[in-house]
């Protein structure tokens, strides 16, 4: 079988044998591979570094008849600040875990793996509100997962104007005499109709360049919770590791 090079991220590890792991990655290109670390838990094992999680790297992979098999990485980020500080490692884990359910093999993954990448950066990297960095994350998942919300008019009568309302129900702003006609919106304010509209329609490396006050912040967690728990017909909680 013909070496591959591909670039990605683990996402999970798992012990096999005396020495070896098993991986799961995700590829741009590709999707979630699953693959096998021979000798990766070896101490002096060139593969050591570039087979923990949350390394994203450059792999040089053969595919086998049922998974790949890593003969060589470059570790080009390893995110160290996660594995240094608990309450940043819970938010990565807990973001790890959705994009695990919302990814699979032979997907192109190449906007997730870009806002997973960006999205650990700013955790790794920052001391951004951690529940505003996953509200952002949450968000901008569900309009790369194709529920992006209407923001620039009125779900309902098209209206640019007092857009004070998210409705959950119809994917987007309402205006205030919409909203109160429906039972699954959720008032906001300026602030919070402002961010949300900046999520969906920022530049991927800009995601994150904005910061929202206390009560705002309030009204758009509210938000991105609920919304996202909607769409994708599960409840996300945050779990503590320990």
């Amino acid at each position: 079988m013909a070496n591959t090079k591909i670039n990605g991220i683990v996402l999970s590890e798992n012990n096999m044998g005396d020495f070896d792991k098993m991986l799961t990655i995700l590829t741009p290109n590709v999707g979630k591979i699953s693959c096998v670390a021979k000798g990766a838990r070896r101490p002096k094992s060139a593969l050591l570094a570039g087979t923990q999680m949350f390394c994203f790297g450059e792999y040089l992979v053969f595919k086998g008849s049922q998974t790949y098999h890593i003969n060589s990485v470059e570790p080009i980020e390893v995110f160290y600040n996660l594995r240094i500080d608990l309450d940043k490692l819970k938010y990565a884990v807990h973001i790890n875990k959705i994009i695990q359910d919302v990814t699979q093999e032979n997907q192109n993954c190449y906007k997730i793996l870009q806002l997973l990448l960006n999205t650990l950066y700013i955790i790794s990297e920052t001391d951004k509100n951690l529940d505003m960095i996953l509200g952002v994350f949450k968000l901008r998942l569900l309009c790369v997962l194709g529920f992006m919300p209407n923001v620039m008019q009125c779900v309902n009568c098209k209206k640019n104007e007092e857009l004070i309302y998210f409705s959950i129900r119809d994917n987007g702003l309402k205006c205030g005499i919409c909203g109160k006609q429906d039972t699954s919106t959720i008032q906001i304010s300026k602030s919070t109709m402002n961010a949300i509209k900046y999520i969906v329609t920022a530049p991927p490396k800009k995601l994150y360049s904005f910061n929202l006050k206390e009560e705002a912040l309030e009204e758009f967690k509210l938000v991105s919770k609920i919304y996202f728990n909607e769409k994708l017909e599960k409840e996300y909680k945050l779990e503590e590791l320990f």
